[in-house]
Formats: C-alpha cells, sequence, structure tokens
C-alpha cells in the first residue's frame, strides 16, 4: 500500500496524531474506500489489512 502526498502533508500529518491514532485513520479510509469500490470485506480480511499496517509502522519506527 502506498499514498502520494504533498511534501509536508505527511509530516504534519505525524504531529498532529499519534501513530496509533494514524494507522487506525488510514485503515478505516481505505476499507471504506474498497468497500465502495468493490464490495464487503470480511472480518479476516480486515485483520489482514491491520496486520501489515502494523508491520508498515513498526518498520517506520525501526
Amino acid at each position: 500500500m502506498s499514498f502520494l502526498l504533498p511534501e509536508g502533508t505527511a509530516e504534519a500529518i505525524r504531529q498532529r496524531m499519534d501513530k496509533r491514532e494514524l494507522r487506525g485513520q488510514v485503515l478505516d479510509d481505505y476499507l471504506a474506500d474498497y468497500e465502495r469500490r468493490k464490495g464487503p470485506v470480511s472480518a479476516q480480511e480486515q485483520e489482514h489489512a491491520r496486520q501489515i499496517l502494523d508491520e508498515v509502522f513498526t518498520e517506520k519506527d525501526e
């Protein structure tokens, strides 16, 4: 998963939100968009998406 943001936007978002809030917002937005385009997402698929985002946000900390 990747996002293109104007320079400085990602940093401004990070300053306003902690990582858990940001991760939750990204996940919510992604799932809402996916469901709008392709239909319902199962609980198993939601958990898989959550695990992927956890890995992405953990890698950023290292």
